[in-house]
């Protein structure tokens, strides 16, 4: 992936209920090893969200791989993600805007950053905007930085926040987007990707993933 211009990975740390990825550990050790930065995101549910967020920070946290002493990369930090899906296939329901809020909130609290916000373009507007969300919502997850997805054309309806910091523009090969050349639908040995653009060149995701990510080894 890294020869490929690929500069980073937000891969599953936990999901419901309570669960955690098998593999995140050994790929956060590859993926460090090749020269990528690393991101960790947890899918939520409609369950208690402050034992849900303990629950990744404490994931992520214990995943950290050894660092020897005087390695130059021992402050690279982990980018946090909330997953902001319709929950169809994992128990526990679906997260509400309210339980969301209360979720970025506490890993504010635990870690003092917000993390990032992922939802698809449509979904956003639902929810954010919908029957039990409010300004006060809407405003505290305009905190979060917004990674939203859209798999036939650049998204466009972003409120609250002003615009995306970054798009997957293709999901397990979902994307009708051309030319293909500027939006592959593979990585690697990975056919059926999930994709996706950063807005801005790779100097400038480099000072954001140090600007945002956290730093559990300290």
């Amino acid at each position: 992936m890294a020869n490929e211009s690929i500069v980073g990975v937000i891969h599953e740390a936990t999901f419901p209920r309570l669960e955690r990825d098998a593999r995140y550990y050994e790929r956060q050790r590859a993926a460090l090893e090749a020269g990528l930065l690393w991101g960790a995101y947890h899918f939520g549910d409609a369950t208690n969200p402050i034992l849900q967020a303990d629950h990744f920070v404490t994931a992520v946290a214990s995943a950290q791989p050894p660092i020897r002493p005087g390695d130059p990369e021992k402050r690279r930090g982990v980018l946090l993600v909330l997953d902001f899906e319709k929950n169809g296939h994992y128990p526990g329901g679906t997260m509400s805007v309210a339980q969301a809020v209360t979720f970025v909130e506490r890993i504010k609290e635990r870690t003092g950053k917000y993390p990032g916000l992922y939802c698809s373009e449509y979904r956003l507007r639902q929810m954010l905007y919908g029957p039990g969300a409010t300004s006060a919502h809407r405003q505290t997850l305009a905190n979060c930085w917004l990674w939203i997805a859209n798999y036939h054309a650049e998204p466009r309806n972003t409120a609250p926040w002003r615009t995306w910091r970054m798009w997957q523009y293709c999901g397990d090969g979902k994307c009708g987007l051309r030319p293909r050349s500027l939006f592959p639908k593979s990585v690697a040995n990975i056919r059926k990707a999930e994709r996706n653009i950063f807005r801005g060149n790779t100097a400038a995701l480099q000072a954001f993933w140090r600007e945002n990510a956290w730093y559990p080894s300290g």
